[in-house]
């Protein structure tokens, strides 16, 4: 029995649930608002309390989750319909149907543990299992048909304390503390006889929240050679301008000015920055970004797409280092399905958007990092950044990481600012600066510990420049990944099903 009343019957508690997945995604609006999602989640989990089977936990699970993602991620829109060209109506069914795919994760969590309830199993036992089974659920979520971990729960806690988790255990980690607090908080809230309960859950909460604070004050990576000069370039090419044909010659001479503007160790272009085969750029092109390498005494990251064949492409970074006649290159590797390449049986409805380079090629999953000013840079692009166990392996031979993107197809949404909170994580994860260089936002440079240096204000044609101290050393993340959390999830989802059967087999002898 809980001590706050909550909707014991559908459609109310579908409506609470909506409500309560709305505020999760504001939780994800500012550093400071880390404790909205543990208060969110232990209401949402003390409603599956007041409410336990099975059928009701899944209901509520899928439409807080509904809630979450149409409020979280609503800008793929932007991208279907007005970069894209679908009709209005379709590209909002594609989003509905894409986040209701989505929703699927937490209602399964949900779905076991409310079933758990039902069946008879304590209520604080539950409450043990199901931050892990929600944990289990994001994961899944982050590798299943290529994956999309976009707005995992950990990601709200990168300004609070259960971010000092990161380096030790990935941004799950951080997720499965988040859980784990709001159980805690729910298991305060309940009526019991068990004065030990509340106890229990009292100093779990004040443990995990201590815990994180003091992971937070480690060093988990220390300074390595020189500071290195960079300048990210920002040139704010519309979208709908950066593939027309008659725009290429200014958007090229945006971004040569940019360039030589002033010296430095590294020049970074964004994603994409020249939309046209390197191998079709013109040679004057190609002498000029050699000449400014030298001048400039500066190694120019240029992201481009490069053609390997007729119908092979990768999205890439070419480098221009001075002195270096060889061009260093990384190619993209975890593809955007939809938008770079086409997943089996939707070819009708890519067929149905106007998306140049839409069938790339994937480079190696494993490239070594480009060697730049003295220093290992690890280059990513885009949504690759999405994906931290991959940036995690890099980080291992990378003293610096670099994310190129073009967030522009999602024109002046949340996109540009939960992209930025991605790329803190990651170097929270990897004890490595981030930087950051981006068609129309956030250009940024984040240091070891997650904090934003400098960062440019969006649609605007920039150039950040920022001295970067590049890091050498491990964080346990790094050498581990992701595994320690499977094992420990997946065995929490096998107890919970041995614990169903066995449950639901005494209750049929007896």
């Amino acid at each position: 029995m809980l001590v706050l009343r909550f909707p014991a019957r559908f459609p109310l508690t579908a409506l609470f649930a909506v409500c309560l997945g709305v505020l999760n995604s504001v939780a994800f609006f500012n550093d400071n608002a880390w404790p909205l999602q543990i208060a969110v989640l232990a209401a949402l989990f003390a409603l599956l309390l007041r409410n336990p089977s099975g059928a009701r936990g899944a209901r509520a699970g899928f439409a807080f989750g509904l809630a979450w993602f149409l409020s979280g991620i609503s800008w793929l829109y932007i991208s279907m319909h007005t970069y894209g060209l679908l009709p209005g109506w379709f590209a909002a069914l594609a989003v509905l149907g894409f986040c209701g795919y989505l929703s699927i994760y937490p209602a399964l969590a949900l779905a076991l543990s409310g079933a758990l309830l039902a069946r008879g199993v304590p209520a604080w036992l539950v409450l043990y299992l199901l931050p892990l089974l929600w944990t289990l659920a994001e994961m899944l979520r982050g590798v299943i048909f290529t994956g999309f971990p976009w707005l995992a729960t950990g990601y709200a806690q990168i300004g609070g304390p259960l971010a000092g988790f990161a380096p030790v255990l990935g941004i799950f980690g951080v997720t499965a503390a988040s859980a784990a607090a709001a159980a805690c908080v729910t298991a305060l809230g309940m009526r019991t006889s068990l004065a030990r309960l509340r106890l229990a859950s009292v100093i779990w909460l004040i443990a995990l929240l201590a815990a994180g604070a003091s992971l937070s004050a480690v060093n988990w990576s220390e300074a390595s050679g020189r500071t290195l000069h960079v300048r990210l370039l920002q040139g704010n090419i519309s979208q709908a301008m950066k593939f027309d044909a008659n725009e290429l010659h200014d958007t090229i001479a945006t971004y040569f000015a940019l360039t030589e503007s002033a010296p430095a160790d590294l020049i970074v272009l964004p994603e994409t920055a020249f939309p046209i085969f390197f191998n079709d750029l013109d040679d004057s092109v190609i002498a000029r970004l050699r000449q400014d390498a030298a001048s400039l005494n500066a190694t120019i990251a240029l992201g481009v797409p490069v053609a390997d064949g007729p119908t092979t492409y990768t999205n890439s970074v070419v480098t221009f280092s001075p002195g270096k006649e060889a061009l260093g290159r990384y190619d993209k590797s975890h593809l955007v399905p939809f938008g770079e390449f086409v997943p089996t049986g939707f070819h009708w409805f890519v067929r149905m958007m106007q998306i140049p380079l839409g069938d790339f090629t994937g480079g190696a999953r494993s490239q070594p990092p480009l060697l730049i000013a003295g220093q290992t840079i690890g280059f990513d692009i885009c949504y690759e950044d999405l994906f931290a166990a991959q940036i995690a392996r890099q980080a291992r031979t990378a003293s610096i990481l670099v994310n190129v993107s073009n967030v522009a197809w999602f024109g002046d949404s949340l996109a540009l600012p939960e992209h930025l909170q991605i790329a803190r994580m990651r170097a929270l994860e990897t004890g490595r600066p981030m930087l950051r260089a981006t068609n129309t936002g956030m250009t940024a440079a984040i240091d070891a510990h997650g904090h934003v240096l400098k960062v440019l204000d969006p649609f605007t044609r920039a150039a950040l420049a920022v001295d970067v101290q590049p890091m050498t050393g491990e964080t346990p993340y790094s050498r581990v990944t992701d595994w320690p959390l499977w094992l420990l999830c997946g065995f929490a989802a096998l107890a919970s099903m041995v614990l169903l059967v066995r449950v639901s087999r005494a209750r049929r002898l007896g």
